[in-house]
This record gives structure tokens, sequence and C-alpha cells, in this order.
């Protein structure tokens, strides 16, 4: 009998320091999770760090880093493709054929191109305005049948579908067009201080948001500290944000559902909810931290697993960028 062929889901993760637990829960988490039941492809997109200005030194660090953290997080190389950017020069290829067939009016739309113009007003650069169009290559360089997609990044898989398929029509069938994948629960964390607004390890308050690195006495005191309302009963409505966010975490981790949550609570004052919340977050990420502090010392066994990724990476994305050179007319 014919084995059936596992769908392909690819994604990436700039190295724009250590993820938060929003990262973790929003995708990190669901990468080692959908590895069980699909093919899949994971990287560290450190091109599209480019587009601001940051130090070279501290790019090396943050992106060796963040391969690491994917490793104790636990994507397993054994299982997923897991590769660095920049080690696989098809991306940058790809990029600039399709950004031919890219349309300057698509990208004058993007509202991340938008938003960090004017957070950037000092460096709008071409990088800045194009990467949707080498996000697409990243993406069509593998076949992707689907790509994790939370809110802030739909608008760019549709440019790459939009993009596949005015190229398919332009050329000729030539990449598969990517679905999203909506992961069904905790897709986003917010902010423990301002519940309104997403959490970001960019923000000024370090209250604000948990690093998969701070220990367990850190985690606890920053769910402490998180910002909630002047009741005191622990359930899911509307006009309770701070309190959503905190039962949204403990039901993602716990795996309970909210009424599960709801239940588990009832009768209990918040400070009990944030404890135990904030214990809950603490033995999740305690193997991360350990795992993390083990790989990173390891520089042999980091620099084997994103070398091997790299030569993977580059074999199947060259037979795509060989395909579309092809339909293109070049040589």
């Amino acid at each position: 009998m014919e084995e059936v062929r596992k769908k392909r889901i690819l994604s990436g993760i700039q190295p724009t320091g250590i993820f938060t637990l929003g990262n973790y829960i929003g995708a990190v988490r669901n990468w080692g999770q959908l590895q069980e039941d699909y093919e899949c492809a994971y990287f560290i997109a450190d091109l599209h760090s480019l587009t601001v200005a940051i130090e070279p030194a501290k790019l090396r660090k943050q992106t060796l880093d963040s391969f690491a953290l994917l490793l104790a997080c636990g994507i397993d190389p054994n299982k997923s493709l897991i590769f660095i950017q920049s080690t696989v020069n098809t991306h940058a290829q790809l990029s600039w054929i399709l950004s031919n067939s890219a349309m300057f009016g698509d990208l004058s739309r993007m509202t991340q191109f938008k938003d960090k113009a004017a957070r950037h007003a000092d460096n709008v650069n071409a990088g800045l305005f194009t990467y949707p169009v080498l996000m697409a290559a990243d993406i069509l360089l593998y076949q992707a049948d689907m790509v994790p997609t939370g809110a802030d990044q739909k608008q760019h898989l549709e440019f790459t579908r939009d993009l596949a398929t005015r190229f398919n029509s332009r050329f000729g069938q030539t990449f598969k067009v990517p679905e999203p994948y909506i992961a069904p629960a905790g897709a986003k964390v917010m902010s423990l201080q301002e519940p309104t607004k997403k959490m970001s390890k960019s923000d000024e308050n370090v209250n604000s948001f948990i690093s998969i690195l701070d220990d367990e006495a850190v985690i606890i005191n920053k769910f402490k500290r998180a910002v909630t309302d002047s009741e005191k009963e622990v359930v899911f409505r509307e006009g309770k944000d701070g309190i959503n966010n905190l039962i949204t975490i403990y039901s993602v981790i716990t795996g309970k559902t909210i009424p599960e949550v709801e239940k588990e609570f009832e009768g209990k004052g918040y400070g009990d909810f944030k404890l135990a919340v904030g214990q809950t977050v603490a033995d999740e990420l305690k193997p991360i931290r350990e795992n993390f502090k083990r790989i990173s010392a390891d520089k042999a066994y980091l620099e084997e697993q994103y070398k091997k990724g790299a030569e993977i990476a580059y074999s199947i994305s060259s037979r795509t960028l060989a395909k579309a050179k092809r339909k293109v007319g070049l040589i």
C-alpha cells in the first residue's frame, strides 16, 4: 500500500532576542507538537533582521541563541528540518525573481511596513519595503502546504498566495499555493501590564513579558504583578482583559478548557490564581532553560546541526529555484 505523504508545514522566527512566553505559546510550542503529524521545516529568519539597525556581533549571537532555543524547546532535527535562513542562498535568489512579479501597490499596502516605517522613520530602506517578497520566497521554495499564521502575519500569507498564483498563471505551474494553519488556542498572549496589547520582548517594562529563560522566582513575581481588574471572580468574559489573558495562558499550558479553569478557581481570589499560573508557567519553562544552557554551551554540536540543516534545506529549495529559473528563461 502506498504511503500517504505528510503535509509540509513551514515557519520562521526572527532572532530579535530571547523568545517570550507569547512566542512560545503562540508559535514554538505548537511547532514541537506539529512535527509528530506533519513534515516540518523551521528556520531562523536572520535576513529579515537586516531591515532595522542592529549590531553585527549582536545579530550573530541572537541567531545562534535562537537556533539553540528551538532545539531546547523540543524541535527535533531528526524529525524536522531546522536551519538558519542566511546559510541557504536560494532564499535571496528566488526573492529577486519573485520581486519582478510583485506589484508596488500590494507592497505599499502592507500594514507592517507602515508600522515599522513609522517606528524607524530614519531608516525606511528598500529591504523594509520588499521583505514580504523574501517571506514569500521562504515559503514557496519548500512547496509548503501550510504556514502557521497569526493575525499579524495573515496579510503576508495572502500576499504570498497572490504572488504564487500570479507567477503560476504567467509562467506555468511552479509553486504550491499554501494554506494558513491556525493554532486552535493560545494564538495570542497579551502583555501582563497592558493586557490589551500583545506581549512583546521590546516592551520597556520588563514586568510586561515573560522571557522563556526567566528563572522561577522572576516568573512568579511577574505574574503576581500582572494587571487584572477590581473584581474577584476568575471567569472569562468581556471587559476582563487581564484575567482573560491569564486564563488563556493557564488553559493552553495545562490543557484544561476555560470552563474547567473557571471551576478550578471558583471561590478563590486573584492572588491564588496568579500564583498558580506563575508556578505552572515556571514548571513548563524549567526544562527549556536547562536544555538551552546545555545546548548553547556545546558550540561544536550547534555548528553541526545548523550546517546539516543548511545542506538539507539547500537540497530541497534548489530544486524549486531551478524550476523557477527555467520558467522565467534564466540559464
